[in-house]
């Protein structure tokens, strides 16, 4: 049950109504090598410009992506191949990530290969170091600049930098 480290890029604040135009996933563990990206057409005709911008996308841009069933089996195919057991899903932002996440393989797919739960990177954070104000993202190495993948490996990293600090084991 590895931790699968998502982060997502949206075109506005909730799946169905709005799109996800991309996300990235990395496999948390060291050097960070395994990784997914994805880019998808948009499911809706609605967007909300200042949304989109944080992508780095235009609408045109995003209409020329893949489909998103395609996609979305891309993503499934790649953790069956890539994770042993049932993948665990982490995200900085998991209440935003996981719910666009969800509703597209349910949607598409009829079923997600993460299950029903969900693991908040920040929360776990505040746990670890027993501070309810702390914030963990001064441990990323990678710079945050709203590419997903480069954003999950950067929540990625700071989760290695904690379980190595703290002395937590991490799911495998």
């Amino acid at each position: 049950m590895p931790f699968v480290m998502v982060d997502i890029e949206a075109d506005g604040p909730i799946p169905g109504d709005y799109s996800m135009v991309s996300f990235g996933a990395v496999i948390v563990e060291p050097g960070l090598q395994r990784t997914f990206y994805g880019q998808l057409k948009p499911i809706s005709g609605r967007w909300i410009p200042e949304a989109l911008a944080v992508s780095g996308h235009s609408r045109e841009e995003t209409l020329g992506f893949e489909e998103p069933a395609a996609v979305m089996q891309g993503f499934a195919d790649w953790l069956e191949r890539e994770v042993k057991g049932r993948p665990h899903f982490i995200a900085d932002n998991n209440g935003f990530d996981w719910s666009f996440i969800n509703w597209y393989f349910h949607h598409f797919l009829g079923t997600n290969p993460f299950g029903y739960s969900s693991t908040n990177l920040g929360s776990l954070y505040k746990g670890v170091v027993r501070d309810l104000f702390q914030n963990f993202k001064h441990l990323r190495t990678t710079r945050h600049d709203h590419h997903p993948v480069n954003d999950a490996k950067g929540n990625a990293e700071a989760l290695l930098a904690l379980a190595k600090q703290y002395g937590l084991k991490l799911p495998r």
